[in-house]
């Protein structure tokens, strides 16, 4: 089921299914923000990476001596969530464990995400709660796919990313199979990263050292702009299909990230991950700005 809100300046979608944003559209033009779906490309708008981001070694990690197994970026994204509230400018969902859960993440959770519309700006926050009687270990991220380019008739290559610090950083390059390697790329320079499709042939650009907090989608052809302000996220991802002309450009924060091509420890070794103490909460979120520049 989708729900809709909608203010002066934006209207929003968001399915039940994996409590997803389907859509962001401008209320003056009809200038819709967010990538549709379209499985040619991709078969998400923006999924929610939970318990795990991006991708284990094998698929397979382990708790306690015991293994387990999760496809790439958990279950967050593929599973019915309840919506818990509904007013006019917020929506709330949440996802309980279950014994399916426990099978294959055996920890007893409570994930709330609320969706709230604030002028030209989308709210995105998540609440990870432990309900369980021990530390529990997790990982989060978003994975929005924003249109790029954003106005009909333009291209790719018209488009560049503008970070809100100069930033001097090396991406992280992962491994066919989709962890990380341990090797370093310089890949921006500056405040400005010009887009392009061969960027990505090796998949997503991987950062653990980015300044910035906030990453604008612009073109040099049009004002219309996505900004993604992500404030205290230690790791962030920039992706595109590795195949080149998909209309979308992912911008990604993460708490966590893939595995390292050869770790073989624990959960709660991995690097990046979150801990909880039972009963604790984690809180965090980001938000999507819209703008038209002058």
């Amino acid at each position: 089921m989708l729900h809709t809100l909608k203010n002066d300046v934006l209207k929003i979608s968001v399915d039940d299914h994996g409590a997803e944003l389907k859509s962001i559209t401008g209320i003056s033009d009809g200038t819709e923000y967010l990538f549709n779906a379209d499985p040619t490309w991709w078969k998400y708008s923006s999924p929610v990476l939970f318990p795990i981001v991006g991708k284990l070694v094998g698929n397979k990690y382990r708790v306690d001596g015991k293994e387990y197994e999760l496809p790439g970026h958990g279950f967050g994204r593929i599973s019915d969530y309840e919506c818990i509230r509904e007013t006019e400018d917020e929506v709330v969902f949440a996802l309980d464990w279950s014994e399916k859960t426990l099978a294959v993440y055996p920890f007893k959770f409570r994930l709330e995400i609320a969706y709230v519309l604030l002028k030209n700006q989308v709210k995105v926050m998540w609440t990870v709660k432990n309900v369980d009687d021990k530390i529990m270990y997790f990982s989060i991220g978003a994975h929005p796919a924003i249109r790029c380019p954003i106005v009909d008739g333009e291209s790719f290559d018209d488009c560049f990313l503008e970070f809100n610090v100069a930033e001097n950083s090396a991406r992280i390059p992962l491994d066919p199979s989709g962890p990380l390697t341990h090797d370093r790329i310089p890949t921006i320079d500056g405040k400005i990263l010009k887009l392009n499709y061969e960027l990505f042939k090796g998949d997503a650009l991987v950062f653990d050292d980015l300044k910035s907090d906030e990453i604008s989608i612009r073109s040099r052809k049009s004002p219309k702009s996505v900004t993604l302000r992500a404030k205290g996220f230690p790791f962030w991802g920039i992706w595109t299909p590795d195949k080149g002309g998909a209309p979308f450009l992912c911008i990604e924060p993460w708490h966590g990230h893939a595995d390292f091509i050869d770790f073989k420890g624990e959960l709660k070794d991995k690097d990046g991950i979150r801990a909880l103490d039972p009963d604790e909460t984690f809180n965090a979120g980001y938000s999507f700005i819209i703008k038209e520049h002058v």
